[in-house]
């Protein structure tokens, strides 16, 4: 069944899967949620504590595309090179991707369309500073080098209707693919998530939520176990 495109409460689109009765974005905003969580919290934290020259990020859940274009245009605003690597098992299709408003509302369309026409297993540079890598296959499947990612984009779908990828197995997998320093942002605020998080070494911090969610995570590794 395709997803149902949705307006959300900032004028930007969104995505329902009607199967899992689940939003691509938060319903309250999409884009503002998006820029608050991944960008604001995730890699603005990053570059403020780390002024790094060039960045490695890895996203759980490419889905509409959203958070890799928010950050290919804050890629041009600051002087940085940008790796990042997206997994997603169920790529959208053109026929739903191309009436997504990310492009109209952002002004940005040119971008929006470049990100999803990509081809899928290759890495591509566009303009120059953001090299983009779409891997059409799970998180469970993939092979991770360790130590190797600056930023977690954490966005799959909520635990009750994706408890798989929740698991401390597969977080473990994913810190252990962080490099030092690293940072892990995710809208999920549960207790479980953090304590698993904190048993695997990364410093939590709950942090307030984007408009409409009362809370989100943020873990850092900071080397050693972090007690609870």
């Amino acid at each position: 069944m395709l997803p149902v495109v949705i307006t959300t409460e900032d004028g930007s689109h969104s995505l329902l899967n009607e199967t899992l009765n689940e939003t691509y974005h938060s319903r309250h905003g999409a884009i503002q949620e998006s820029r608050y969580v991944f960008l604001a919290k995730g890699l603005e934290f990053l570059v403020q504590e780390r002024k790094p020259r060039s960045v490695s990020i890895l996203e759980i859940g490419f889905g509409t595309g959203l958070n890799a274009l928010l950050t290919l245009t804050r890629t041009f605003q600051i002087d940085m090179q940008v790796h990042y690597m997206a997994l997603e098992t169920d790529p959208l299709n053109e026929s739903i991707w191309s009436t997504l408003n990310y492009g109209q509302v952002l002004q940005v369309s040119r971008q929006f369309v470049a990100l999803h026409r990509c081809g899928w297993g290759t890495p591509q540079t566009l303009d120059g500073k953001f090299q983009l890598l779409k891997q059409n296959t799970s998180l469970q499947e993939i092979s991770l080098a360790p130590m190797s990612y600056d930023l977690v984009y954490y966005d799959a779908f909520a635990p009750s209707k994706q408890p798989e990828l929740w698991t401390r197995s597969i977080l473990e997998k994913v810190v252990d693919a962080m490099a030092m320093g690293g940072v892990l942002v995710t809208y999920c605020a549960k207790g479980q998530l953090k304590r698993d998080l904190k048993s695997l070494g990364l410093f939590v911090e709950t942090l307030p939520g984007p408009p409409g969610k009362k809370e989100m995570t943020r873990g850092t590794k900071s080397g050693g176990v972090v007690s609870s």
